[in-house]
């Protein structure tokens, strides 16, 4: 797969993910997409297959009322890419034990891709 294909698969999902269009996703990614998500070394979330990864982004949807990534840089490897991402996003409801519904999530992370099949096969979020 070439590097174009590769940045158009990224931006497709990074702006369907800005959208809230799960649909959008999960139609750049492979039906046995992994998933997971790290905030530091600890792994918060993962999905193995589309059926789970459609469940998680549901999920995580409704804790949120409006949410940005935007891609600082994207490096490409033989078989991935590696996108710096900027983060924002604001709580739509209260996280028991943290932040309040309202509050303004901001993050700085890296998103790991891997590729297979014309589709992204492996997403690892890291924060």
């Amino acid at each position: 797969m070439d590097e174009s294909t590769k940045r158009d698969l990224i931006e497709r999902y990074i702006a369907a993910y800005n959208l809230f269009d799960i649909d959008g996703m999960l139609a750049v990614l492979a039906p046995d997409v992994i998933f997971e998500n790290y905030s530091g070394s600890e792994l918060t979330n993962s999905a193995n297959g589309i059926d789970e990864f459609r469940q998680l982004a549901e999920h995580a949807k409704g804790y949120f009322s409006e949410r940005v990534q935007r891609v600082t840089s994207l490096t490409f490897t033989q078989d991935g890419a590696t996108a710096e991402i900027d983060y924002h996003g604001r709580l739509a409801q209260d996280i028991p034990g943290g932040p309040k519904a309202g509050s303004l999530i901001e993050l700085n992370g890296v998103s790991e891709f891997t590729f297979g099949s014309e589709r992204i096969s492996k997403i690892v979020d890291r924060s």
